[in-house]
């Protein structure tokens, strides 16, 4: 009879920590990635064939995948798959969460709704291009955005921003001094400079769609047109010198002497947009140019009036024009662009985040500011962030998109060991083991969260369950002690 009230008392104060764990995880069904408890029971020793009870076995976290819901908050981030979140408290203590509502703080910082930074990646290199080189962070006076583009790379995301100043009002026309020598007229400076950010975009979108093709740079196409045996045939304002370049005709009709003409014809190829042209009036001899970098120009009907043979005028390309490939095209194109705004007296300024990342590349090392202007990169901005999926933080400005990190993620070769500190974290235990990179078991999604992994119907049987259980406990034990007091009273 003793020994039924024990067994009754060890159901009850069993299941009174089922209650509790289901109780535990029916308030936090709302969590964000909170997980679930499960409680496991095992009978006590048995004596003489009958048992002693119950013991609570296990209380233990559950990391099955929690369903991700859509926020559309641009810093909200949800893990599917295996892997926690890195965050750290100001004394530099690790911990571990599935939970990515995270907040920008005052400080700049990316951090969790309790104040403790998220840790990732941040870019390893910057390199920057600049007409100044005592100028390398973007401030007012660069109101010209050229690009802002991200190009993943063999586990390197290279994140190019550039801008310029205001070509259009510094452009000028080239003093007469130049004529036959590139002259240009400042309309003509900022048709270049046109073509050649064309060229730049189109070079950057064709790496992006194929990053891990091998770097080699480009080659302009120049060529050279000589009209030395027919020079002579120019003597009056009946006489002109013509060639078409592509679907261009340019045509100088004699003018003053043959010096001249054959200068104010150099100077109209040099006028076509993204070409130059210089001439060496002693020989008549032309070099044209594409300042487009891998593009093929045709040079044809290259005459002297009318009635003069083709074959006198020779046109040879003296260098092929090489389209290139990867991050030497894109470096190709830049530098044409950069010298076409230079030449329009403008300044050009570029700068290249590059962040390396994969199993290899660290996990946890920083925590992820996002004020441009304490990274150097605008000056007095602080711009919206956005995450991307696979966990890369932008903060856009302007128009910009700058690369400032990219969230880690830790997986343990023994999760269920971890502690649970409450609000939703975890720290690491010698039963979990050290945190490992948790690249290849998950993708992080943006503008998602993780949903608690809770069930609740099953939470709401097993309520019932321990309810009852709880119930016939409670009946052993009144029953056993009415047996008692009988047996008490018949020894009376």
């Amino acid at each position: 009879m003793i020994g039924a009230l024990w067994n009754g008392m060890s159901g009850i104060v069993s299941y009174e920590k089922g209650l509790n764990v289901e109780s535990n995880n029916a308030a936090n069904i709302s969590t964000v990635g909170h997980k679930k408890d499960l409680i496991t029971f095992e009978d006590a020793l048995y004596t003489y064939g009958y048992g002693k009870g119950v013991n609570t076995q296990t209380i233990s976290k559950q990391f099955e995948q929690g369903n991700l819901k859509p926020t559309n908050s641009n810093i909200d981030v949800g893990i599917d798959g295996k892997g926690f979140f890195i965050v750290q408290d100001k004394n530099g203590q690790n911990f571990y969460t599935r939970a990515g509502n995270f907040i920008q703080a005052e400080d700049g910082f990316l951090k969790t709704q309790d104040n403790l930074n998220v840790m990732g990646l941040t870019p390893q290199q910057k390199r920057v291009i600049s007409s100044n080189p005592s100028e390398t962070i973007f401030t007012d006076e660069y109101m010209k955005n050229l690009s802002s583009i991200t190009i993943n790379s063999n586990s390197v995301a290279y994140n190019i921003n550039s801008r310029a100043t205001n070509y259009i009002n510094s452009a000028k026309s080239d003093d007469e001094v130049l004529s036959g020598d590139n002259y240009k007229t400042s309309s003509s400076k900022i048709n270049d400079v046109d073509a050649l950010l064309y060229d730049y975009s189109d070079k950057l979108k064709l790496f992006q769609t194929n990053p891990n093709t091998e770097s080699d740079f480009s080659i302009n196409q120049i060529s050279k047109v000589d009209y030395s045996k027919v020079l002579n045939d120019l003597q009056d304002e009946n006489d002109f010198i013509s060639l078409s370049i592509d679907n261009n005709v340019i045509r100088q009709n004699f003018d003053t002497d043959i010096e001249t003409t054959l200068k104010k014809l150099s100077d109209q190829i040099s006028n076509l947009k993204g070409f130059s042209s210089t001439v060496d009036t002693s020989t008549g001899v032309f070099t044209i140019e594409n300042l487009v970098m891998g593009k093929e120009f045709r040079v044809y009907d290259a005459i002297v009036n009318d009635n003069i043979s083709l074959s006198e005028v020779s046109t040879t390309k003296i260098q092929e024009a090489k389209q290139g490939s990867g991050l030497g095209m894109v470096e190709s194109a830049r530098d044409a662009l950069k010298k076409a705004l230079e030449r329009a007296d403008a300044k050009f300024l570029e700068v290249t985040n590059i962040l390396s990342y994969g199993i290899n590349a660290g996990f946890d090392n920083s925590g992820l500011n996002t004020r441009l202007d304490a990274l150097t990169l605008v000056q007095d901005a602080k711009g919206d962030i956005n995450i991307s999926d696979d966990g890369f933080v932008f903060v856009s400005v302007e128009g910009n998109n700058f690369l400032v990190g990219r969230i880690g993620t830790a997986n343990f070769k023994n999760e269920v060991g971890l502690k649970a500190e409450g609000n939703n974290l975890y720290s690491s235990t010698k039963e979990s083991g050290p945190a490992t990179n948790a690249d290849s078991t998950n993708k992080l999604v943006s503008k998602y969260l993780e949903n608690a992994n809770v069930n609740m119907a099953d939470t709401l049987s097993m309520l019932m369950i321990y309810q009852k259980a709880f119930e016939s406990n409670s009946k052993s034990i009144t029953t056993s002690d009415e047996f008692l007091q009988t047996a008490i009273n018949m020894i009376k």
